[in-house]
Parts: structure tokens; sequence; C-alpha cells
């Protein structure tokens, strides 16, 4: 025992004698007199010896981890010194690089939106992405035994207590969720501003959805409105046109489908010819040559009427598209999981 600890003391010696820097100085401490370093566990072991060896050995030791506890202050105090003290700058020598940051993908895509639609007259506004079940479902038209309000697809937050669960059941404005869509803003919008209006609301969006390659549970949506007089599908369609070939910077080709929205009559869905794979089909466009890009239609009048808006002498249209998938497609990208991925190896290449 009394060799190896002579033999561990000089290695330490040695091992201080080439140490240049402090971060060194610090893993070999560790190394040799940490919790569970080499000179830590051979002290440990003395209390294993007999009486006679335990009382020459321990003092050994004990003068042993004194000295190098001494030498390694010693020389941490020096190279602190020469650090602080040492006023010298080489001016010639290069800088330290330091690594330029840049937009996410998604943040570029929604700022040329923004521009897009500022040149065309349009309000940017944003609203609260967690909503009461009244602006997300009701004021929208959508009743309660709609499937979207079923815990499948809505992510619920629960602030109810016992005391007033009978009385928040029964209100609607009282029960949270995280927003489903960027929808609710066509409410507080046309309470706030009346009509004429005209806004689109870029925003964050939450859904409990199976994550593949074309869903996700956070995506981006836009939310355009406008409300006037004798608006109609064509005002509509010649939007649509104006921002989907400004993005793509290409006339792009449009197919226009009936669909259902509960606020929206009629209901139409919007698809467009896949940047992609050029219409041949792959996994972005599930094969079928064809990306739906968003969901669109004429303002319901129930909706009118929530919004304060008499629907008979106003009509408007509104449309919500996923930020996410014009990002796909503008930049040919066949993962949508890759926006949340935080992987620098697809982030960088933009």
């Amino acid at each position: 025992m009394k060799k190896k600890l002579e033999q561990i003391k000089k290695e330490v010696l040695d091992k201080l004698s080439e140490v240049k820097d402090s971060p060194v100085l610090r893993d070999l401490e560790v190394k040799y007199l940490g919790r569970k370093g080499i000179l830590t566990k051979h002290l440990r072991g003395i209390a294993a010896l007999a009486p006679t060896d335990k009382k020459v050995i321990g003092k050994l030791a004990n003068e042993i981890k004194e000295d190098l506890t001494a030498e390694f202050k010693r020389l941490r105090n020096k190279l602190d010194y020469n650090t602080v003290s040492s006023d010298f700058i080489d001016v010639t020598l290069p800088g330290q690089h330091i690594k330029r940051g840049h937009l996410h993908p998604l943040t570029i895509v929604q700022n040329e939106l923004e521009d897009l639609f500022s040149s065309m007259g349009f309000m940017i506004l944003d609203g609260p992405e967690l909503e009461s079940e009244y602006y997300n479902f009701e004021a929208l038209n959508i009743p309660p035994h709609h499937p979207a309000r079923d815990i499948q697809d809505t992510f619920y937050v629960d602030t109810q207590t016992a005391a007033n669960h009978k009385q928040m059941a029964t209100n609607s404005a009282n029960r949270l969720v995280m927003r489903t869509h960027t929808s609710p803003m066509q409410i507080r919008a046309m309470l706030k501003y009346g009509a004429p209006l005209r806004c689109v609301v870029p925003g964050r969006a939450y859904r409990s959805e199976a994550t593949d390659a074309t869903h996700e549970h956070t995506l981006n949506q836009l939310e355009g409105l406008m409300i006037d007089k004798n608006i109609s599908v064509a005002n509509l369609i010649a939007v649509l046109k104006a921002m989907l070939s400004s993005i793509f910077q290409q006339e792009v080709k449009l197919r226009v489908r009936p669909g259902y929205f509960p606020f929206v009559e009629p209901g139409l869905e919007i698809d467009i010819s896949c940047t992609i794979c050029r219409g041949i089909g792959c996994p972005s466009c599930k094969h079928a040559g064809w990306l739906e890009m968003l969901g669109s239609g004429m303002v319901h009048p129930n909706v009118l009427r929530a919004g304060g808006i008499d629907p008979d002498k106003y009509s408007g249209f509104a449309f919500g598209m996923g930020i996410d998938r014009l990002v796909m497609m503008k930049y040919g990208i066949d993962d949508i999981r890759l926006f949340n991925s935080a992987d620098l190896r697809f982030l960088e290449q933009f």
C-alpha cells in the first residue's frame, strides 16, 4: 500500500508538470482527488488494514493528499493569474468565428405571406393560442356533436374543480382548448373592427393527431377573411391564385372541389398540383399528384351574426391554409415532421 501511494503521488506530480491550462488541471484533480478518484479509493481502503499498518499508512496517505491538494491549488492560482494578468493581445491572430443565425423556413414563408397580404390591403392580426370553446367552435357554427370537438382531435385544458364543474360544463366560454385552427380570430376581428374587413391571421394551432409525413400535432396556419358588400366566390379564387402564384413564383394549377366546413357556405377545397413530384405521385401527395392546400368558402350567415355583422347587408369569404404544407411544396420537403425536429442538418439548408 505504501509503495502504491508513493507511486500515485509521483504520477500526479509528473502530470502536473505538463499542465498548461485550467480545464486539464480540473480534469486531473477530479481523476485523482475527486469523490471517485484514484487516491480517494485507496484512502477508503486503509480502514481494512491491520491496526499497526493503519497508523503508518494513514499518516502517509494524509500527507500525500495534503501535498497534492496544495500543489493543485498553487498551480490553479498560477494559471488563473496568468490568464487574468496578461494584457498582451495579438491583433494579427484570426478572430473567433461566430456562426450567423438565420430564419426558420416556416418564418421565411410566413413573412412573405404577410408582405403579400399587406400589399393587398389586409391587416395582419394575432390571437390567443389558448382559446375558449365558444370562439374555437360555437361562434364558428360548429355544434357540440361535431366530430372536430371530440377529445381525439382537440387538446382540452382541464381548469375545472369539483366545486365549479357543473357550472362550467354549461358555459362554453369558460372551457378552454388549445386552438385547433386560427379561425377563432374571425369572430374576434369582426367584433372589434366590424365591416368592411380584410385580415389574415398567421399562427400555430394544435390537434391530437397521429404524426406521419403529412400530419403533425403542432401546425402553422394562415387564416384569411374578407367581408364587404357583394363579395363572391370569384373574389376568393382571385385572391388565392394571386397568393399561390406569388409564393411559388410561377403560375400554379388549382383544382377546386366542393367541401364541407361548418363556418362557410358553400365550402370549397383548393388543391394544387404537387410541385415536389410534378403531379406524378409521391409520399407528400399520397401518390395522387395533387396536394390539398386549403379549405375555403363564403362565410356562413351564422358566423357573420356571431361577429355582429348583418348577413343581409354583407357577405365575405374565408380560407384557412397550412403554412407547413405550403413550405413543403415551395422547398420540396417530403416530411412535415422535419420542421419541429430541431435537426441542424435540415435547418442549415435555408
